[in-house]
């Protein structure tokens, strides 16, 4: 026995020389620091308070609601005769219908409060032990409480849920005190309170909502247990019929934010399309160049034949070809072949194929007007083309968009500039245009497969250096101008 108990103090003594954390470190098998274990424990449970107490902290204090949408709105014009009154010429009819509901409430909350304490004046009359009025102050914020709310939800959802809840106490003190409902909440502050429960959940993100409803539940739970069941259900169906429309919300808007990057996608893809069509287009002015100066320079030796002014001129000639031809390889903007590899060397049209576009449109049931001015001949083969395509997809639009217009076609070069102006109407006089199919145009349809015409006269006038605008004229029609820099031969 003697043996036992010797033995038993000695553990003892060396239990108390040995600190708790790290004797139980040691039974978990581990070596770890004095109070490791305790430490990673109460940082789980601080972590776990933390995501208890985040969905209240934002509800109540941090959080923010989304801005409202931008999507467009029913709204009430003002009348002309009624606009000195008041500060917009137009009004939201949501915002509109949220003020005059908060008039009626308001109203309907004095003329309440009122009958509960004329009610309770009399009741204190004739028993003193029951309480009396309340203050006329306690029913005026309590009809503010009750109506400032639906006035700020529209603008400000969740500052209007606040609001809702510090006034919360003092609707149900006064409604307890000298109202006789029960459960102790008046209709008027029931509409109030879904109306902005609905908007939180519309315009707040999902914790957000989350808070308020766990508040909510917890307020039944407090003021009127016996009603917190229905009262729950009622709050939880307001709210989740908000968050659905914010989840039909969202996922429109995602959808339309998907349909702009496709169409900024097709473009795009439009725009290398055309671009990659006008250097195959260019390919075959580039090619005659190099043919000329490669004949050119085979022959002016030979007829030359020593004599030293002729070849000069022979190879001033040639220069002038090289400078020609570098300025319009700058403007070839990739490869020019085709997808499989395959080239386009068929001979490309210029302005003296005006005429059969003119044609062809006239075919169509157009009525089109030529007007030609300056000298148009000697003008680069780049901007021949160029001319000639815009003018063509001017016309195919009209054909498409404004059938049986009158077209005017204007083709002038005034010093260093080759001018286009193509308007869907009969120009009567400068700035007018007539002529059926006005509504039309030389540039319209550019909608989704519409070609993206106007993106490829753009380019085509950009490529040379030039402008394009495009655009409705007073009187209903629609006008392209088009103005090409002419650049002079053995320009570098």
């Amino acid at each position: 026995m003697i043996l036992v108990q010797r033995a038993r103090s000695l553990g003892r003594s060396i239990a108390r020389r040995r600190p708790w954390g790290r004797a139980r470190g040691d039974a978990a098998g581990g070596g770890g620091a004095p109070g490791e274990g305790r430490s990673e424990r109460e940082e789980r449970l601080r972590r776990a308070a933390r995501a208890v107490m985040r969905p209240f902290a934002l509800a109540l204090l941090q959080g923010d609601a989304d801005p409202p949408a931008t999507a467009r709105r029913l709204r009430l014009k003002v009348p002309r005769w009624f606009e000195a009154l008041v500060p917009y010429g137009s009004w939201d009819v949501v915002q509109v219908a949220d003020l005059v509901l908060a008039f009626l409430l308001y109203g309907l909350m004095i003329s309440t409060g009122l009958d509960w304490n004329d009610t309770a004046a009399r009741a204190h009359a004739a028993n003193p032990l029951i309480p009396g009025p309340a203050p006329l102050v306690f029913l005026y914020l309590v009809a503010i409480g009750v109506s400032l709310p639906v006035a700020l939800r529209d603008r400000w959802p969740l500052a209007a849920w606040r609001v809702a809840a510090v006034m919360a106490p003092l609707i149900v003190y006064v409604t307890m005190t000298v109202g006789d409902v029960v459960p102790p909440y008046p209709i008027a502050a029931i509409v109030m309170y879904l109306l902005v429960l609905y908007s939180v959940a519309v315009r707040c993100e999902r914790q957000i909502t989350g808070g308020v409803w766990l508040v909510t539940v917890l307020a039944l739970w407090i003021v009127h247990p016996d009603s917190m069941f229905i009262g729950t259900i009622i709050a939880s169906v307001a709210v989740l019929f908000g968050y659905n429309v914010r989840a039909r919300r969202t996922a429109t808007a995602r959808l339309v934010e998907e349909e702009r990057r496709s169409r900024q996608a097709e473009g795009a893809q439009a725009v290398l399309e055309e671009r990659a069509r006008i250097a195959r287009e260019l390919h075959d002015v580039v090619a005659h160049h190099m043919s000329v100066i490669a004949i050119q320079a085979e022959a002016v030796p030979l007829k030359a034949a020593g004599d030293v002014a002729q070849l000069e001129a022979g190879l001033a000639e040639i220069r002038g070809l090289s400078l020609e031809a570098i300025a319009e390889l700058r403007q070839v903007l990739g490869v020019l072949r085709d997808a499989q590899g395959a080239t386009d060397t068929a001979p490309q049209p210029g302005l003296d194929r005006i005429d059969e576009l003119v044609s062809n449109a006239r075919a169509a049931g157009l009525t089109v007007l030529v007007k030609r001015s300056g000298a148009l001949d000697g003008l680069p083969q780049a901007m021949e083309l160029s001319a000639y395509r815009i003018v063509q997809e001017s016309l195919s639009n009209v054909m498409r968009h404004a059938p049986g217009a009158t077209v005017a076609v204007e083709i002038a070069r005034r010093g260093g500039e080759l001018r286009l102006r193509i308007t869907n109407g009969a120009p009567t006089e400068p700035g007018s245009v007539d002529g059926p199919g006005a509504a039309g145009g030389a540039g319209r349809g550019q909608g989704r497969g519409a070609g993206q015409g106007l993106v490829g006269m753009r380019e085509r006038a950009a490529l040379l250096g030039g402008t394009l605008d495009a655009g409705p004229v007073a009187g209903g029609g629609f006008e392209v101008v088009a103005t090409l820099p002419v650049a002079e031969r053995g320009s570098a």
